[in-house]
């Protein structure tokens, strides 16, 4: 039975599927911006889902709707309910150390989904899950430099500025570009906040600003896609090469189309399915290494065929 609010979701599932009693564990997740994006959207569903399927979880499911304040308080609400555990997808990884740190204390574990927290914070924590962001910045470096044949000027669209994801990427990108390509020059960097419409102005100013840009990366298709209507409506899409991360269907079906060189393939359903599980051994006493990274490999036109498109 799910029972649902703005701010929060309570999830129980009784069932008869295993023939002896378990302990049931109440886990509280407070996740980024629900709402942002599909991709969040996505992984909501899928935690909601995973945690269904579990006779054992019940869980309680917050979004701090991209507010830092609201995600304090909320790991501080799950702490009040004496949770057992806590799942946070961080607002930013500096400024939620101290609610964290809080949880720690209070002997409940936690457990930092998709995005990392500072390394000050990584000792108040139980296990992280999900992507390696930086590996997916190295990753496009190199489609990047496959691209341009080493030689060329790009810009990049990065994510929200001081969320730890955006800024793993692109220094993930920078660092391998450097050396894979050092014929790529970077002209300029600038945030479009995770949006597709910002990242359209974005760009729109840089094809305003450089008569010649070679290549575009992009810290997700939700932006890479914006980057490239921009390009389109300006008449230079087909002499631009664009690179993304975590491929959304509107950066898959770009790549089917031949507008689009590629990106990283990356699936909220795994990443959430992956933080309930690792909350999950850690209760049960299972031996859980600090950092669980999933699968995200590159996705191009040679190889997309062996990849489903993305359902956000």
């Amino acid at each position: 039975m799910f029972y649902k609010t703005a701010l929060a979701t309570s999830v129980m599932m009784l069932s008869a599927g295993l023939a002896h009693a378990e302990e049931t564990y109440r886990i509280g997740i407070t996740q980024n911006n629900v709402g942002v994006d599909s991709y969040q959207t996505t992984y909501e569903s899928a935690f909601e889902n995973a945690a269904a399927q579990n006779e054992n979880v019940d869980v309680v499911v917050l979004d701090a709707g991209g507010d830092v304040a609201r995600q304090i308080g909320q790991v501080r609400n799950l702490i009040q309910q004496q949770v057992d555990a806590i799942i946070i997808w961080p607002t930013n990884g500096q400024a939620v150390i101290p609610a964290i740190r809080q949880a720690h204390q209070a002997g409940i574990p936690v457990v930092v989904t998709n995005s990392k927290i500072a390394d000050a914070g990584m000792e108040y924590i139980a296990a992280f899950s999900g992507p390696d962001n930086v590996q997916q910045g190295a990753s496009s470096a190199e489609m990047m430099c496959d691209a341009l044949d080493g030689e060329g000027q790009i810009v990049q669209i990065a994510g929200q500025p001081g969320y730890t994801t955006a800024m793993e990427r692109s220094g993930g990108f920078e660092e391998r570009l450097a050396e894979a390509c050092p014929g790529v020059e970077i002209l300029e960097t600038q945030p479009a906040d995770w949006n597709r419409e910002k990242a359209q102005r974005v760009m729109e100013n840089f094809l305003t600003k450089y008569d010649n840009i070679d290549g575009v990366y992009s810290g997700d298709d939700n932006m890479g896609v914006g980057a490239l209507n921009a390009a389109k409506s300006a008449g230079r899409a087909g002499d631009i090469a664009f690179i993304g991360a975590t491929n959304f269907a509107v950066g898959y079906e770009a790549i089917e189309r031949g507008e689009y060189y590629g990106s990283i393939y990356q699936s909220p359903v795994d990443d959430a399915e992956a933080a309930l599980q690792t909350a999950l051994d850690v209760l049960e006493g299972k031996e859980v290494p600090k950092m669980n990274f999933f699968e995200t490999p590159k996705i191009t036109a040679d190889n997309i065929s062996e990849f489903d498109k993305p359902v956000f």
